[in-house]
């Protein structure tokens, strides 16, 4: 009959906010389960807690008197409590008579409210009536539909949780690491010695990574401390301290020896770096902006695909080849793990070819992963490769492939340093790899081209533009057409300077100086 606000959407959608009361359960909780709680689970007890407040509010308006139902039999001077008038307190003055052939033999009784208002109402009513109780039913209206604290968490619990830990953040005890929280004033103390001790233990391990629990098999905390308050107070300390990197994916703590971290990864690379360009997007045609999906480059602005896929294909440009690495691209970023603390995660690559195992880092930050130097040159992989990455049952755990097929000589694109200028000439090579005959690339000279491409990088006053119009023709005279290819552009100009397709694609169309001949290809005016 009391109908429960916990069993409506509205009320953890719209209405809740966490309270003084919620945080002051929550931190009781702390301090009786001595354990360190995910967002979930105080989620949980925070609307177990929400639903034992509100079954105690009931049974306190139960408590101030009988519950009217039209079917009872009242006296006067009786106080009753009035689920249709919301659950107000009325005192019965007087009873009567009622008179209505449609429902018998009945009563009226007149009441009056705690706020003076008087009403009259039907009493010893034989026919039906919807404010009257079944046998055995309860007073809340409880039923077996009812949603429990478990429904409540899987319908609601994102907003819950959003709502809990904005007021968490602001509470001076609590602390938050891992996925847990915890307080500030339960954790075990942890002293310079066992954080030495940690050091050495990581050192020689390569550096790690580690999770908690193996450090504290050689870390020794106070014995009478819960494992998991160990590990948190563990944690915590490694945190703190800069010789420390967490580098686990979300819901794994591993760490790391800051000091033995691959320097890509502490630093990116200047390879990598693209000085960002604006430029107009609706310059780029239909058929344009379809050749920048295809790209996937890191920096073009494309939505992440949040479809599931168990796995996707790159095809490798000049800068990530040249310094071992992967672009994290649209297509690729959701197969790599994540983390909420961690900027650097520690994963294991499988070779898709050999099954050999070998680290590599996930830059979140600067979308890009590290470590795969050895594998293109153990594959001899040219610039253009198409590379596959795979999921597995474990997060950070992902095999990486490519076309394998019979090494076979053919003609492709070689950059050729002359005379500190970058330019093109088909060469015969021996490939055994799938590739993108408009990507492909060659560079033997490596030292030659990266003089080139420091240059670049550092003459600020040669644009993109010119950069293009320096390579165009180099490019145009190995295609009977006399005209490039944009994907080829792309690739070429990606050799001695980052730049993502959109803002090369922009500048063919408003530079007077480039000339569309048909479909994808462009050549420099003459």
């Amino acid at each position: 009959m009391l109908q429960r606000q916990t069993q409506s959407t509205a009320f953890w959608t719209d209405d809740f906010r966490a309270t003084g009361a919620d945080i002051e359960h929550i931190m009781g909780v702390f301090l009786e389960e001595e354990t360190p709680l995910t967002n979930q689970e105080i989620a949980l007890r925070t609307i177990e807690f929400r639903l034992q407040q509100e079954s105690e509010r009931l049974q306190r308006i139960v408590d101030r008197g009988e519950l009217f139902q039209p079917k009872g039999n009242f006296q006067v001077g009786q106080e009753l409590v009035f689920p249709a008038f919301g659950y107000a307190l009325g005192k019965v003055l007087s009873a009567r008579a009622g008179d209505n052939p449609e429902h018998g033999e009945f009563g009226v009784l007149t009441v009056e409210f705690e706020d003076h208002k008087k009403a009259d109402l039907a009493f010893n009513l034989q026919t039906p009536h919807r404010l009257n109780l079944n046998e055995g039913e309860s007073a809340f209206n409880a039923s077996a539909d009812d949603l429990t604290a478990e429904d409540i968490l899987v319908r609601y619990g994102e907003t819950i949780i959003d709502e809990i830990e904005a007021r968490l953040v602001d509470e001076k005890d609590a602390i938050f690491f891992g996925g847990r929280w915890f307080l500030r004033s339960l954790l075990t103390p942890v002293n310079v010695g066992q954080m030495h001790l940690a050091e050495a233990i990581l050192d020689i391990n390569e550096g790690g990574p580690l999770p908690t629990a193996t450090l504290l098999k050689d870390v020794e905390l106070a014995k009478e401390v819960p494992e998991l308050v160990k590990e948190f107070s563990l944690d915590i300390a490694l945190s703190q301290d800069e010789r420390f990197d967490e580098v686990g994916p979300t819901g794994r703590v591993a760490w790391f020896l800051r000091r033995l971290e691959p320097p890509e990864v502490v630093k990116m690379p200047e390879r990598l770096v693209y000085h960002r360009l604006e430029y107009d997007r609706t310059l780029l045609s239909a058929e344009l902006s379809t050749m920048e999906l295809e790209l996937d480059d890191e920096y073009s602005d494309l939505p992440t695909r949040t479809e599931p896929a168990h796995e996707a294909t790159l095809t490798l440009i000049y800068p990530h080849r040249r310094v071992g690495t992967l672009p994290l691209t649209s297509r690729l970023l959701p197969l790599f793990p994540t983390a909420q603390e961690a900027s650097r995660i520690r994963i294991t690559f499988v070779d898709g070819q050999t099954n050999e195992e070998f680290a590599g880092w996930v830059v979140q930050d600067k979308r890009y992963v590290v470590g795969l130097d050895t594998f293109y040159r153990a594959h001899r992989l040219p610039i253009g490769a198409y590379v596959t990455i795979k999921r597995t049952d474990d997060p950070a755990r992902l095999i990486i492939d490519y076309e394998a097929h019979r090494p076979h000589s053919e003609y492709i694109r070689l950059a050729v340093p002359v005379n500190h200028k970058l330019t093109f000439a088909n060469f015969k090579r021996s490939i055994g790899a799938g590739y993108d005959e408009l990507l492909i690339l060659g560079a033997e000279d490596l030292e030659a081209v990266d003089a080139i491409w420091s240059a670049t990088t550092k003459d600020r006053r040669r644009g993109l533009a010119d950069v293009m119009r320096d390579l165009m023709p180099e490019l145009s005279k190995l295609n009977p057409q006399n005209a490039v290819h944009v994907k080829t552009l792309y690739s070429a100009v990606n050799v001695i300077r980052r730049c993502p397709p959109g803002p090369i694609f922009a500048a063919l169309v408003a530079r007077p100086e480039f000339e569309h001949m048909s479909g994808p290809y462009w050549r420099v005016s003459s």
